[in-house]
């Protein structure tokens, strides 16, 4: 049998199993996950890859290969398979797992905990910094003005900002933030909004406000800066433009 068959062996040759010893690990992982080493917490995810071969073996060479469960779940799927032990349909479920955790995990550690304007502006350009793609992101905050949640929307384009207003009163109902930001870059042109940009932030403070959420700013980053409507008063102006609106709906939805 080889390694790369899709069942994941290790150094050619199928290695049975201890009696018991899956049932035991499950049994400690159970009791005391929290103090699993990184080989362990790898071995006992590979049970479901690898249903009959040891899988302890197998963890230590990935994280011998890949320095950490980072790096192990940060490799290609061709990367995992030179690892002895891995076959393909190992190395799909050890990708697939990473793609979940980079789609889902938190806030990066290098935002800011707060928003402060100062310092959203450095971390917004340092992360738009060489993207070829306009991209849409919105931040939730809660009434203390910390961001404990972003979605990222990939809008494929250049110049203006276009997005399915259902996703965004989605995104409201699911997290409930007291406040939102909203952020996005061009990629091939200045900072100042287009008319696109002012009438999809026109829309998207009544979508907030349809949910009795406030609309805290919206900030492009161009080739040359940071913008801000907030800062620009251009978000006081939007408001006022949409109280005639917002008075007719009463805050409902």
């Amino acid at each position: 049998m080889e390694a790369n068959d899709g069942i994941g062996v290790y150094a050619g040759k199928e290695k049975p199993l201890h009696s018991g010893h899956r049932q035991r690990m499950l049994k400690r992982f159970e009791a005391d996950a929290e103090h699993f080493h990184d080989h362990e917490i790898l071995e006992v995810l590979l049970f479901n890859a690898i249903p009959r071969n040891n899988t302890n073996p197998i963890a230590h060479a990935l994280i011998n290969s890949f320095g950490s469960l980072a790096g192990v779940f940060q490799a290609s799927i061709n990367e995992l398979m030179l690892v002895r032990g891995v076959g393909k349909r190992t190395a799909e479920y050890i990708r697939c797992i990473g793609l979940c955790y980079e789609r889902v995990k938190p806030v990066s550690a290098s935002l800011p905990q707060y928003f402060n304007p100062k310092a959203f502006f450095d971390y917004l350009e340092e992360d738009y910094r060489g993207k070829a793609k306009e991209e849409l992101e919105l931040f939730c905050l809660d009434k203390q003005d910390r961001m404990y949640f972003r979605k990222k929307f990939s809008l494929g384009k250049s110049d203006s900002v276009e997005i399915d207003p259902r996703e965004i009163s989605e995104l409201l109902l699911i997290q409930k933030p007291h406040s939102v930001v909203a952020a996005h870059n061009h990629p091939q042109s200045r900072r100042f909004p287009s008319k696109a940009d002012d009438s999809f932030t026109k829309r998207l403070h009544m979508l907030c406000f349809m949910s009795n959420v406030s609309l805290a700013d919206h900030i492009i980053v161009g080739t040359d800066g940071s913008y801000s409507y907030r800062a620009a008063g251009k978000l006081d102006k939007i408001r006022a433009s949409c109280k005639d609106i917002e008075s007719d709906t009463d805050g409902g939805i």
